[in-house]
């Protein structure tokens, strides 16, 4: 992680100007570089301060989530594992609200493009799911560009009381109810 760290620090360090530009684009290469979504917006904090770093991270999340947004379709064998993955995590039938996603981003260890996915089903329109990203990507970046200083010093109870916290935050926002199709209820087996 500190090497991650180290080389985006440097990458903008020698953007000048363009830094910003290059942070935002960044976010995009996060994905296939396998860097965790937190690493990115803790150097955004320490890159460009809380505010802008919060504001560059946002836009680089949305351009994520167009992406994602734009290309899912096209790829049918990750839109297979993604469904696979949501079923042993989530549940067949089990669809999560908006501010489930939202808590469960989050969670470091939790898959982003998995919530993304779970946010697309959840709200298939363009104009929905880009609204409902914005909700979902503003606690991740203020939360991590705004104390990403001061994660690091945090003690390990005090770490497993956060994330016990934010796993009944996502109990607590849940659906109340699940809608099964009639033949996927009596579908053969």
């Amino acid at each position: 992680m500190n090497e991650d760290m180290s080389l985006l620090l440097v990458l903008m360090e020698a953007g000048g100007v363009f830094a910003p530009l290059a942070f935002i684009l960044f976010h995009l290469l996060r994905s296939f570089l396998f860097i965790p979504v937190p690493v990115v917006l803790i150097s955004g904090g320490v890159l460009f301060g809380t505010l802008w770093g919060t504001l560059y991270s946002v836009v680089g999340l949305m351009g994520v989530s167009l992406f994602f947004y734009v290309f899912i379709d096209r790829m049918p064998k990750t839109q297979e594992r993604l469904v696979k993955i949501k079923v042993r995590w989530f549940g067949e039938y089990r669809n999560l609200a908006v501010g489930q996603i939202a808590i469960l981003r989050l969670i470091p260890f939790v898959h982003y493009h998995l919530l993304s996915f779970c946010l697309k089903q959840k709200t298939p329109l363009f104009k929905d799911y880009m609204k409902a990203s914005l909700l979902t990507n503003m606690p991740i970046a203020i939360f991590y560009t705004g104390f990403g200083e001061y994660i690091s010093y945090f003690t390990p109870s005090i770490v497993i009381l956060f994330l016990l916290v934010l796993t009944a935050l996502v109990y607590l926002l849940r659906e109340k109810h699940n809608t099964i199709k009639w033949r996927e209820f009596f579908k053969a087996t």
